[in-house]
């Protein structure tokens, strides 16, 4: 976000050389705060602020300006600066930011940095992208079993400026296999010559540096946890994954779900509306609608092909939009609890005969409610019209009726049953089963409605 209203003001201190005043305004703000009035600044003016302020926070500010503006001081500036802007970014955002480099950029800028951050990002790197690897940070604090409360406390009180969080403490062994946890809470209320190995706690939620990464996100979540520990297929301790890195994952996986339930591909980030081009939408929204709407020939041809009972019952016509909008909102129902569900873990596809029980008691419910609605509402409107012909309207409101019941039961099953299918097949429930819902509950309501009308109407 950009925030150009004190930028007149910085620039004025800028001319003048009033570093110290900056400095102050820096360190007294939030860095977020800062970084949404410095990026309305140009790159060079605001790497001469960043220039004058702590490493510390000059990397905190650094990683909370906008992407866009991160990039274009990469682009302007040289490698020395920005190496040594990159060395002092918080390690799970200078991944996040090294991912989105060119290679031409990379082999430029990551020779630039420290050594130790630079040996850091190259092993963070390496992890696939959606993993807990991809997104936990280095920086955590760790203890040594043998170690007594009063120089544990020592020791954190002397790195506690570099960690992102000391409010755990891991415990590792020799190998740095992760054998428990202590909370600073712990240390505190712990005589000062206990052992960490005799207060530790040694049943640890941990993750694994491959593991989904929104799954762990929402082994957080559950647990309450403040971060969570990462470990390797050896049970070493690889980095941690704090509280706030998991609202970001989960953010932007629900960011994608919402996405995907609307047929729509590509790129899901937050936030990333008014970055992408008006081409970059085009891309990603016209697959699934070329598609579907090829797909809704089906339904006008299912209309033609009944032409004749139109004709001769015109009235029918104008209860065609109220089955096709009633057996969608009833089908996007279905399917939306579903996918959650399977998104969450509540339910399986072992679960699938259970689920269309389920499913099923609550539509014929629901179908009840709507048929009589529906034979009301026919009787209300055509009971004195001649527009049903020589067909009495008793006839009409049955036939509407029963055609509306079996729609919404149909269409409650097929939002059910597609993203169980999906699942199945291990596509992604949201990316086929919504999309496909729309076009499929038409087709079959269209015909569930022309078939009932004839048979009912003796057409």
């Amino acid at each position: 976000m950009v925030n150009p209203l004190l930028a007149p003001e910085l620039r004025e201190l800028l001319a003048e050389k009033n570093y110290p005043e900056l400095c102050e305004f820096c360190e007294s703000n939030h860095p977020a705060q800062v970084a949404e009035f410095l990026s309305a600044l140009t790159p060079q003016e605001i790497w001469e602020i960043l220039s004058h302020l702590s490493p510390s926070l000059r990397g905190e500010i650094f990683s909370r300006l906008d992407e866009e503006v991160q990039l274009e001081m990469i682009r302007t500036l040289g490698r020395e600066p920005m190496g040594k802007l990159l060395s002092e970014m918080p390690p799970d955002d200078r991944v996040d930011l090294v991912k989105r480099l060119s290679k031409k950029q990379r082999e430029a800028i990551i020779p630039a940095m420290a050594q130790a951050e630079r040996e850091d990002l190259r092993r963070l790197i390496a992890y696939p992208e959606g993993t807990a690897g991809s997104v936990m940070t280095s920086e955590y604090a760790v203890l040594t079993p043998e170690l007594t409360v009063e120089k544990a406390i020592a020791k954190l009180r002397r790195e506690a400026p570099d960690k992102e969080t000391i409010y755990y403490s891991y415990v590792v062994d020799a190998n740095q296999k992760l054998i428990g946890f202590v909370s600073l809470k712990d240390l505190i209320l712990a005589p000062p010559g206990a052992r960490v190995g005799d207060i530790m706690h040694e049943d640890v939620i941990y993750a694994r540096a491959y593991d989904d990464q929104e799954e762990v996100a929402r082994m957080i979540q559950k647990y309450d946890l403040l971060a969570i520990p990462v470990v390797d297929e050896n049970n070493r301790l690889v980095g941690i994954i704090t509280h706030d890195d998991a609202m970001d994952i989960l953010q932007q996986e629900q960011q994608e779900d919402v996405e995907k339930l609307m047929a729509i591909s590509g790129s899901h980030e937050v936030g990333a509306y008014m970055k992408l081009s008006t081409w970059d939408h085009f891309k990603s929204r016209i697959p699934w609608i070329l598609g579907l709407a090829i797909l809704g020939f089906v339904s006008g041809y299912i209309v033609q092909s009944y032409e004749s009972i139109l004709i001769q019952v015109a009235i029918l016509a104008s209860f065609m939009p109220m089955l096709a909008d009633t057996g969608g909102n009833a089908g996007s129902q279905s399917a939306t609890l579903v996918i959650r569900a399977l998104a969450l873990k509540e339910i399986s596809t072992r679960d699938a005969l259970k689920i269309l029980v389920k499913e099923f008691k609550v539509a014929f419910l629901m179908a009840i409610v709507l048929a009589l609605v529906a034979y009301f509402r026919v009787l209300l409107f055509i009971g004195h019209s001649s527009t049903a012909g020589t067909i009495s309207p008793l006839k009409v409101g049955i036939a509407v009726a029963v055609a509306l019941a079996i729609q919404v039961i149909s269409s409650t099953l097929i939002g059910a049953f597609l993203p169980l299918i999906a699942s199945s097949l291990r596509f992604d429930p949201a990316v086929v089963a919504s999309p496909m819902l729309t076009t499929v509950v038409d087709i079959t309501g269209l015909f569930i409605f022309f078939s009932v009308a004839k048979l009912m109407l003796g057409l």
